[in-house]
């Protein structure tokens, strides 16, 4: 149990470990004479009643030297930052207070001392938002809050700490893009124009990972439509995603769109991408969002009014160009061995296969299920276009074409991929064929026999092989 403003209180689940370990160090700390708090997310998140597993804890009153030996008395630690003494002692980062000056351009142009000395308020100044700025400590239960981030909790407000030194680092602004999506805030005024300056000063100095990193976090947030509707407002989308930008104001068809314009729908669809994720791993979780977000990126190129209709013609082809050149900008490819880049574009151009199919169902064969596993992942491609069809007015369109598309690729189990290859070139040696082009042709062949469902045996495989020979 913990104290909480005079009030006990269960450990929140996921964190028990890292707290009770933040304390037996708090614990060593006030034996030195110092004071060790809990500070940034983990606080922040427990008043918001939301798990959080990173548990960071600043250290006042004892020198850098003196604290890396007491850690050391807690087992191994890893230095993370040696210059201000950042030390990671478990799964607890412990750092003492921390002076940022501005030395050069970019995210990472500060010059950084640690400073034992500092006060509470000196050392929550150097944070970004009100709402990051509030400490907890682990002995007392007490919270330390110079800056009234509890009552920005309270008000669902994002708000800086400190104006003046807000605008040293671009990164701030799409982490207030991200913060504003994940946690339900809105951005009051004065952080909304400061954002909205720095963007307009210009945000080319972010390095593409950093900026990745943000909308990754974006992506994955409950809704990630606030975040996105705050990135247009502030200029973000127009600086950094003009083919996204280039989605505002470009129509659709009543009848088929009425909830707006591409951009209106993209951000519906996103959210109701979103909904559809949690059984996924992450790197699929990421594709899926990332196809959300560019599924229509070929409508401005494509919109035209034909017989009296708005129509975009073949734009999920013409998609895919605008959307390896966003992910390209990005440095986006493959996460833990996962090609995102190819799904995603993949997704983008085949986007309304399953629609499309649905309405010919009875002359779609098994074998275009197998050639198009070949293509895309069948399963994620299904997500995508339910939130597709969702995306627009929730509710008021038929969508069961989606889950007919999943249902016929999860009875051919190709949901995630084509089919094994029955046969093999060892088969093709066997039967005296001499390595060499004729392999890779014969083996061809023969798998789209199989595709089409006319080889599904390794005797039939060979007789055919026989044959091609």
């Amino acid at each position: 149990m913990n104290r909480e403003d005079g009030q006990d209180r269960p450990v929140e689940p996921g964190a028990e470990s890292s707290s009770q370990r933040a304390r037996r160090i708090a614990e060593s700390v006030r034996a030195a004479g110092g004071r060790a708090l809990i500070v940034g997310g983990w606080v922040r998140d427990r008043l918001m009643g939301r798990d959080s597993k990173d548990v960071d804890l600043e250290v006042f009153g004892i020198a850098g030297d003196r604290l890396r030996t007491l850690l050391e008395s807690h087992g191994r630690i890893e230095t993370v930052g040696e210059s201000f003494q950042v030390y990671k002692s478990g799964d607890i980062d412990v750092s003492l207070p921390r002076r940022e000056s501005k030395s050069g351009r970019g995210h990472r142009g500060f010059d950084i001392e640690g400073d034992p000395t500092m006060t509470l308020a000196e050392a929550a100044r150097r944070r970004d938002f009100t709402v990051n700025a509030i400490a907890w400590d682990p002995l007392t239960g007490e919270y330390l809050d110079p800056y009234d981030g509890r009552g920005d909790i309270a008000r669902r407000v994002l708000r800086v700490v400190d104006a003046s030194t807000f605008g040293d680092d671009n990164l701030r602004v799409l982490r207030a893009i991200q913060f504003a999506a994940r946690l339900d805030l809105t951005l009051d005024a004065e952080t909304h124009e400061l954002c909205r300056r720095m963007t307009s000063a210009g945000l080319d100095d972010l390095p593409p990972e950093r900026i990745w990193g943000e909308v990754e976090k974006l992506l994955l947030a409950p809704r990630p439509s606030i975040g996105l509707t705050i990135a247009m407002s502030l200029g973000v989308v127009e600086a950094l995603f003009p083919e996204l930008y280039r989605l505002s104001g470009c129509p659709q068809e009543p009848e088929w769109h009425p909830e707006g314009d591409v951009w209106v729908h993209t951000l519906q669809v996103v959210d109701q991408a979103r909904r559809r994720l949690d059984d996924l791993d992450r790197p699929q979780q990421i594709t899926v969002m990332l196809g959300a977000l560019c599924h229509d990126l070929g409508k401005p190129a494509t919109t035209a009014v034909i017989d009296g209709r708005i129509r975009s013609m073949d734009h999920e082809e013409q998609g895919v160009a605008p959307t390896c050149a966003l992910l390209d900008r990005l440095n986006v490819h493959s996460l833990d061995g996962y090609d995102v880049r190819r799904q995603v574009a993949a997704l983008v151009a085949q986007h309304l296969k399953p629609g499309a199919w649905f309405k010919v169902r009875d002359e779609v064969g098994d074998g275009a299920f197998r050639r198009l596993a070949q293509k895309v992942d069948l399963e994620l491609l299904y997500r995508l276009a339910k939130a597709d069809c969702e995306g627009r007015e929730p509710g008021r369109f038929d969508c069961r074409a989606m889950d007919w598309f999943v249902e016929r690729a999860r009875a051919l189990g190709v949901e995630h991929r084509p089919p094994a290859p029955i046969l093999l070139g060892r088969h093709l040696l066997a039967l005296g064929l001499s390595p060499g082009p004729r392999v890779g042709e014969i083996l061809k062949a023969v798998y789209e026999q199989q595709l089409d469902g006319r080889v599904t045996t390794l005797d039939e495989a060979l007789a055919a092989a026989r044959l091609l020979i």
